[in-house]
């Protein structure tokens, strides 16, 4: 995959990229008295690709759900699209939710297995009405990451774990958002789709301008597709720079271990 402009050279051809769509200060989260994330601070901008790395128990999901305004940070503060995202009520958030959409690693778990592909991607276009119209839009959609329209009939269990993920990224796509926050996307998949996937990631940031927080354990991935990483461990930030620095001149112990664990960094450029 040939590299594209990074999140620095799209904010100097582009004065609106230089405002973050996303900013994460200092944000803190305990449970049962266990510090899970410890004063992280992020930006993402529009149109760029944000890697962040980790082994499980790392915080790397607690922080998506900070970023997703699923949970409150104890410390710290989230702001979307410039304004305050953490620390507001529910129903101030409720609109400028739109803006922002998740990918799970899951999507068979968050779907309702009652519902045809249609009715799921249609629960995220609730504001179009119903009819012709919601049904264009939804093929639309379904096109838009590389399925045919004759699996709108189908549910979710007749579909391979590759089609239930290109789904999913369909309702997430479905409100607009600015922002996807994919967490572990890929994990479940065997590694030939993995790549398509990853491809079509890469394709629609290209194509629609998302800004895209993709989190999961394996740089490998990681290098596949973002602009930037943020390696977490423990709880904290570690180390943060432009993906080709970070795999090149690590500067984090933590960093060189999981570089170090990958068969080729070659083989993911």
């Amino acid at each position: 995959r040939a590299a594209g402009p990074s999140g620095a050279d799209r904010a100097a051809g582009d004065p609106a990229a230089a405002v973050p769509v996303l900013e994460v200060d200092r944000v803190s989260k305990s449970y049962a008295g266990h510090p899970v994330v410890r004063e992280v601070s992020l930006q993402l901008a529009a149109g760029e690709t944000l890697g962040l790395v980790g082994e499980s128990g790392s915080g790397k999901t607690t922080l998506a759900r900070l970023v997703l305004g699923l949970a409150e940070p104890d410390q710290g503060s989230v702001r979307l699209a410039g304004r305050p995202w953490s620390g507001v009520p529910e129903r101030r958030r409720r609109a400028e939710r739109l803006r922002i959409q998740a990918v799970q690693q899951d999507p068979l778990g968050s779907f309702d297995p009652r519902y045809t592909v249609e009715q799921v991607i249609g629960e995220a276009l609730a504001g179009l009405p119903r009819g012709r119209a919601r049904r264009a839009r939804t093929g639309r959609l379904l096109d838009q990451v590389g399925l045919p329209a004759e699996l709108l009939g189908r549910r979710p269990t007749e579909l391979s774990g590759g089609q239930r993920q290109r789904v999913a990224i369909a309702r997430a796509l479905a409100p607009e958002p600015e922002v996807l926050v994919c967490d572990e996307p890929v994990s479940a998949l065997d590694v030939s789709i993995q790549a398509q996937i990853l491809d079509l990631l890469a394709d629609l940031r290209s194509e629609l301008g998302l800004a895209l927080l993709f989190i999961s354990h394996d740089l490998g991935v990681v290098h596949h597709l973002a602009d930037r990483v943020a390696v977490m461990k423990d709880g904290r930030l570690v180390e943060t720079g432009e993906a080709t620095e970070v795999f090149t001149n690590p500067t984090a112990e933590y960093t060189r271990a999981l570089l170090a664990a990958l068969p080729s960094v070659e083989a993911f450029a």
